[in-house]
């Protein structure tokens, strides 16, 4: 169930967006392309969004969101965005990586270590640096938000040495660094779109799959699966991706609604994460699923298991990328 909208939402929405009296705004729909289901804190980014957009354009523009991939995958609709053909679509970075390799920074493991490290990173310089990446692809990034940290799930074992990850068949995103972690731990890595998950998991094709609490909260992955190990192995973010092609259509007026809007969605979706996380994890304790947290000495054994990744992701990533994240981090961890 998604969180009520907080006072704090009314305050940002009051102070969000200034137009000038001859503001340029026309009549416009805007659709919304989403992997997940709509009771994940997307939809409630997509309502304070939504919201936000209704008051800046005087209920000039509609907004429609579509859930659980159907108008596509994250990638499928990404590129729709590419072609013109859709407006918007809020992926996790992870799919991205096809079309900007440089995005793969943020799936190499164990880069970030909480939540006020992921956001002073992603809303400060590195953020706006792999924003501007996005246009030459015919993308803009409107704001990033948040996937947060991800956890293994499993029907076979629960996860608490670097030994017990040997042999299982875990779906990983479309992606080479996390198929290149996991298979490093000594998993059968099987990349698939996540619309497919649950049947895999359901039919016994795969044994695991990795996620945010509240993905397997809300993905009900907790009905067919046994065990969730706290791994907190990456953390992705959302990016906000319009269209290119169609954003050039929009006055700069309308450009600017855009932005803010999508950082007054950002403020309400990160609340809304954080405070369902716990929930979803008493969830998924309640529906008898076992949980386990894995001890120190063990998670650095994990941690030295997978350091190569990091050279060998470099040539794809660049690695003047993984210097400079590694440079920001430093400061915001005032070493």
């Amino acid at each position: 169930m998604k969180t009520i909208i907080t006072t704090s939402l009314a305050v940002a929405l009051a102070m969000s967006v200034a137009l000038p009296a001859n503001a340029q705004i026309s009549e416009r729909t805007i659709r919304i392309a989403n992997g997940v289901a709509e009771d994940h804190p997307v939809g409630d980014g997509v309502d304070a969004m939504t919201q936000c957009v209704d008051e800046a354009t005087g209920g000039a523009w509609t907004i429609n969101a579509f859930w659980s991939s159907s108008l596509g995958d994250d990638l499928q609709s990404a590129q729709s965005l590419r072609s013109g053909t859709l407006e918007m679509v809020i992926s996790s970075t992870s799919p991205l990586v096809a079309i900007e390799p440089a995005l793969g920074v943020f799936d190499l493991p164990f880069l970030l270590s909480s939540a006020e490290e992921a956001d002073a990173l992603l809303d400060g310089e590195f953020g706006t640096y792999m924003a501007d990446m996005m246009p030459e692809h015919n993308l803009v990034n409107l704001a990033h938000w948040e996937n947060g940290f991800r956890n293994l799930s499993n029907s076979v074992r629960p996860v608490e040495s670097l030994e017990d990850f040997e042999g299982m068949r875990v779906r990983v995103m479309q992606n080479n660094i996390f198929l290149d972690t996991f298979q490093t731990l000594g998993t059968n890595a099987t990349p698939m779109a996540f619309g497919e998950v649950f049947t895999a998991l359901e039919t016994g094709a795969i044994d695991a799959q990795e996620n945010p609490y509240v993905t397997i909260d809300t993905s009900r992955f907790y009905e067919v699966q046994d065990y969730v190990s706290n791994t907190r192995h990456a953390y992705t973010p959302f990016m906000v991706l319009f269209s290119k092609p169609i954003f050039d259509t929009y006055s700069e007026e309308e450009q600017q609604i855009l932005f803010d809007c999508a950082i007054v969605g950002r403020d309400a979706q990160r609340e809304a994460s954080r405070a369902l996380s716990d929930e979803s994890l008493q969830r998924i304790i309640d529906a008898g699923v076992e949980v386990n947290d894995i001890s120190d000495e063990a998670m650095a054994e994990i941690r030295q298991a997978v350091a190569g990744v990091y050279e060998r992701s470099a040539d794809s990533i660049g690695a003047d990328v993984i210097e400079r994240v590694n440079a920001e981090l430093a400061a915001i961890r005032g070493q």
